[in-house]
């Protein structure tokens, strides 16, 4: 069914004139979520929140392409692609998401021209990242960002820092490549994404002892489920006896998934359809796949709980909720939700834990 208010909003992104409008209209978007919290299908709300921050982040990117016009600078000098991973990337963002993005573009013809190039997206990437602050999306803590060269680069650029990350598994390595895995294109020649995902499955093909240095920084966050099936919650500090529903059922279960659908050369970012692919290509049985669907929408409903709203209209979610705002027929639901993405890590620890011989086949 159609919906004329949100058909309006896009069309009002779309259209805004300058940043001070934006920032109204994200702040238009977050109220009219927020009061939809409850009332939606928790897919449809997560559908409709990032369609709308996609269209706020596309807006702010044509903005800022019209500013360096301005400025004497010119238009984009060839194709590019603004990229967003983490939550972005996978379609899961919340009202309080931050910014995770990179930046990919094509080859200059000549030396003059590649430093060119780099010069115009340095400062174009400059001009996103600190238009999106304004709009409320905060910098990524870990500087996963466009204006940070390591994450803004020429095609061939990025395809030589992922054959060294390839070759050099280190933690951090590993951490860089798993954050490309969930890369998307929200603007520009999304052809550059996947020429940049051609790349990341090559280099993959060649480096199979990858897959268990991705198994182990994706096995380094458990379920919050105790031996004895307790919910284990926050010990220490202001958060106290809360349960950590980011890094103790959303995160696990994100990693997982993850890390099956990049074995088995799935490309699409988003957590329910790297699940519905798996499914379909028989990597998960209907039933398993139906459980960890079920699991996985909970966690996405329980982490939208954590959220609360502070000054300037802003929110923040640091993804512990209290017990307190659950009921005995949620926590009953949580506890077997958890279950589920504990059969899910043994499983997926199963299959890619010593016993592949390359990568993409069954290896059991």
């Amino acid at each position: 069914m159609s919906d004329p208010q949100r058909s309006q909003l896009l069309q009002s992104i779309g259209e805004a004139v300058d940043g001070d409008a934006l920032r109204c209209l994200r702040d238009h978007v977050n109220a009219r979520m927020a009061a939809r919290l409850s009332d939606l299908p928790v897919e449809q709300f997560y559908t409709e929140l990032n369609e709308c921050y996609d269209a706020l982040i596309r807006r702010a990117i044509t903005l800022a392409e019209a500013d360096m016009a301005r400025a004497g600078m010119g238009f984009p000098p060839v194709p590019y692609a603004y990229i967003l991973f983490g939550s972005g990337g996978r379609r899961e963002q919340t009202l309080s998401s931050d910014q995770d993005s990179g930046l990919v573009y094509e080859d200059g013809a000549s030396p003059e021209e590649t430093e060119a190039n780099r010069r115009y997206f340095a400062e174009l990437a400059g001009r996103i990242v600190l238009l999106l602050e304004r709009l409320g999306f905060p910098r990524c803590e870990g500087n996963v960002l466009s204006d940070n060269p390591e994450w803004r680069k020429s095609l061939t650029e990025w395809g030589e820092q992922l054959s060294g990350w390839f070759d050099e598994p280190a933690w951090e390595s590993v951490r860089q490549l798993l954050i490309v895995a969930d890369g998307r294109c929200v603007y520009g020649a999304d052809d550059l994404m996947g020429r940049l995902r051609d790349i990341f499955n090559d280099d993959m093909l060649q480096h199979p002892v990858i897959v268990r240095r991705m198994l182990d920084n994706t096995m380094r966050h458990k379920v919050l489920i105790g031996v004895f099936g307790q919910l284990l919650k926050e010990q220490y500090g202001e958060d106290a006896g809360s349960l950590d529903m980011k890094y103790g059922a959303y995160i696990p279960m994100v990693n997982a998934i993850r890390l099956l659908a990049i074995r088995h050369d799935i490309r699409s970012a988003s957590t329910m359809d790297r699940m519905a692919m798996l499914r379909e290509n028989g990597v998960l049985t209907a039933l398993e796949a139906e459980a960890y669907e079920r699991a996985f929408r909970l966690f996405l409903k329980l982490r939208l709980m954590a959220t609360e709203k502070q000054e300037m209209g802003m929110y923040v979610n640091n993804g512990k909720l209290t017990v307190r705002k659950l009921t005995r027929e949620m926590i009953a639901e949580l506890k077997e939700g958890l279950r589920v993405g504990q059969k899910l890590q043994r499983r997926v620890f199963k299959m890619t834990s010593g016993r592949f011989r390359s990568f993409g086949g069954d290896g059991e």
